[in-house]
Parts: structure tokens; sequence; C-alpha cells
């Protein structure tokens, strides 16, 4: 019988590649239509109410598209819609963040160094800030400051700055960055499901009933697609970090996820002017590499050269320390792991601990246990053979430890 152990990682797992699916096919779509929309021409007579048509050639076949600036005169029977991808993408890493981050509070969500919160409290202040996000970005929408595009977008820009510094006040480096990417995936899923479907639903629904659709909804649905556009590279950028401590876990972590979003900003405008026909903006390029010339430089600047912190044990994680075999594994961790799982890498060529894991002291050998369990003892994973041989007999050793800590309760 499988414990639980491995069933939870299959599980995440599962989770995570369903995640990434979704995105793909969201992102895809959301960008696919962008650059058709700003390559739309007028040339030659068009239709009644169309505002422009492309002609696109792609796998042998050639695909003629117009554009009605509101809706056809009459609504064709076909009607494809585009939004199960970000419902799906939403969902997902939902599912993803309570398996995780709540789950798991203790090890990735709560930072006793930066605030000690209760874990339900910290679940509670996450689910929080996500809805927060939303309302007050929706709330920018439909003030007076939404009149101006580009004034809408510094006040977007200012409300991601703002969350950027507060998740790093409340939680792990870790977790500031995902929550960061969370809070604006939000954002961006729920412009799709609160405001771009709704409103093409009402012009259906006008279409049908042999009125004459409000053009606002057309206007006010765009303006939030084209947000959603201009978040998602950065959105990418937030996830994929969790594999570059030198990010997360750097002192100025928050101003590096601001220039994160601006860099998105930059190299969208390149692709988005170049699709509209009006050039190619080269000079956004260089404006990209002095951003991140700019983040690499802040993510080494104040690092800490101390001692490892000693970080207080949760009642699992010291039933695991309190296993009679733990100290001949910590033995074996400090001989196989530290020296690239440490504070100061020994590597040369390694700037931070992978992951941000660090196992340099009993307490955060207890901490890691599970990943440890996977990674060392059921499998060969770690750590590289080449550098660093853990005998079969080892790895047995971290198997039998894993599972005496936890067989009280059949793990």
């Amino acid at each position: 019988m499988l414990e639980t152990a491995v069933l939870y990682e299959w599980l995440t797992f599962g989770v995570r590649w369903l995640h990434v699916i979704t995105a793909i096919a969201w992102i895809g779509s959301s960008f696919y239509f962008i650059a058709l929309d700003l390559g739309l021409r007028r040339q030659g007579p068009l239709p009644e109410g169309v505002s422009g048509e492309e002609w696109q050639v792609h796998g042998g076949g050639f695909y003629h598209i117009q554009k009605y600036n509101v809706a056809p005169p009459n609504l064709p029977e076909h009607l494809t819609w585009f939004k199960w991808e970000a419902y799906s993408t939403w969902l997902s890493g939902f599912v993803l963040l309570v398996l995780i981050y709540y789950v798991s509070a203790d090890l990735y969500l709560i930072d006793p160094g930066v605030l000690d919160l209760a874990t339900p409290l910290a679940i509670a202040l996450s689910v929080a800030s996500l809805a927060f996000g939303w309302l007050v970005y929706d709330a920018l929408c439909k003030s007076r400051v939404a009149d101006s595009d580009t004034g809408l977008m510094l006040a977007l820009f200012a409300l991601i700055v703002v969350m950027a510094f507060a998740y790093s006040m409340v939680f792990s480096g870790r977790a500031a960055f995902l929550h960061l990417g969370a809070f604006t995936a939000t954002i961006m899923s729920a412009n799709v499901f609160l405001c771009i479907i709704p409103n093409q639903k009402i012009v259906v629904a006008d279409l049908k009933a042999g009125r004459s659709p409000d053009p606002r909804l057309g206007k006010t649905a765009k303006q939030r697609s084209t947000h959603n556009n201009y978040l998602t590279l950065p959105v990418l950028f937030l996830m994929l970090s969790m594999h570059n401590p030198l990010a997360f876990q750097a002192e100025y972590a928050w101003v590096i996820a601001a220039l994160v979003f601006l860099t998105g900003v930059s190299i969208r405008h390149f692709f988005n002017t170049m699709h509209a026909g009006k050039g190619h903006p080269w000079w956004t390029w260089g404006v990209t590499a002095a951003l991140f010339a700019a983040i690499i430089w802040l993510s080494v600047q104040g690092r800490p050269d101390g001692e490892a912190q000693a970080l207080p044990l949760s009642p699992q994680q010291a039933r695991l320390a309190a296993a009679p075999e733990f100290e001949a594994v910590h033995d074996l961790v400090q001989q196989h792991c530290a020296m690239c799982h440490a504070t100061r890498p020994f590597w040369p060529n390694m700037a931070s601990a992978p992951k941000g894991v660090v196992l340099e002291t009993a307490a955060q050998t207890a901490a890691h246990a599970r990943q440890i369990y996977l990674h060392a003892g059921r499998t060969d994973a770690m750590p590289p053979a080449r550098f660093a041989l853990m005998e079969p007999a080892e790895r047995a050793l971290i198997v039998r430890w894993y599972h005496g800590a936890w067989a009280r309760q059949g793990d």
C-alpha cells in the first residue's frame, strides 16, 4: 500500500501539471486575440459594423477574420466562448496553493523570522488578500481614474507594489512571491469571470431580443483584456521564481517583484507595437535588459552572512526529530547534502541553496523531512551521484527513520 507521502507528492504534481496545461491554453488564446486585434486592417469595403479584417495562414490553410465593433446584425448559431481556460487556470492554481502553502503552512507559508503567525490566521490573510486585490482593482476600474488608460495602469502598478511590500512583511519570501502572482492572477481571472464574459452575455442577450447592444460593454471588456495581456509575463516570472531563491529570498525582494512587472510591460509593449504595425521599438529590449540587471544587483544586496537561523519545530517536526535514528540521518544530511543546501553553498557556481532549502541544523532537517525522504530515501534523485555518492544502506536508513517516526499514524 502506498504511503501518504508518495500519494501527496503525486497529487501535487498532478495538480501542478493541470495548472500548467490550463495556463498555456489561457495565455495562448489571450496572446493570440490581442495580436489579432492589433493587427486588424481596413482595406477596401467592409460589411457594416466591421472595424477591420485580417488574413492569416497556418497549418496549410488560409483564414479570413473580421471583427465587429459591437456585434453582427444577426448572431450566428455557433459561437465559441473563451472562458474555461481562465477559470481552470485559477481553480487549479488555488488547489495547488491549498495543497502546498496551506497544508504545509509551517514550512512554506509562515516564516517566524518575518512574522510568527498562527496557521489559521496566515491562511485567512492569504485568502482575504486575494479578494482584497480584486475589490480594489475593480473599484479603480469603475472610478474616474479609468478615464485615462495610462493613469489606470499606473494606479494598478502602485497597488501591486504596495502588495509586494505587504506580502514581504507577512509571509516567507517564497510565499510572498507566490502570493503576489496569485494576487495578480486572481485579478486576471476575475476580469474574465466578472466582467468580460458577463458583458459579452449581455450583448448576446440584447441581439437575441432585437435591442442594440451598448458599445461601452465591449470597450470595458477590451480594457480588462488589455490589462490581462500586460500582467501575464510578470505572473509567469513570479511562479517560476520558486526555483530561484536569489529572487524571493533577497532583502529587497519586493523591489525585485516591482521591477519584474515593469519588464513585463516593456516586453509586451514591443510585441503589441509590432502586431499593430507601428514598427519595432527595439529600445524596449534595452530597458528590459537594464531592469533585469537591476534585479540581479538587488538580489545580492544585504544578503545575510550569519549562521543558519534556528527555527522552532512544529509538533509533527518535533516527532521526526525525536525518532531514534534522527541523529544518524542528520549526520547523513550534513555529509551529503549540506554542501549545497547551505546559507553559503560550497560550490562556486551556486549562489544560493537549491529552491531555498537550507539543511544546516537539526531543525531544518526535521522541517524538510518529507523532501529528504522522497528525494534521497525513496529515490536517488539527491544528492547527485557524481559529487556525493550515497550508499543504498544510507538511503534505507532515511526510509526507516521516516516510516518509524510516523508509524503510529500509519504513514
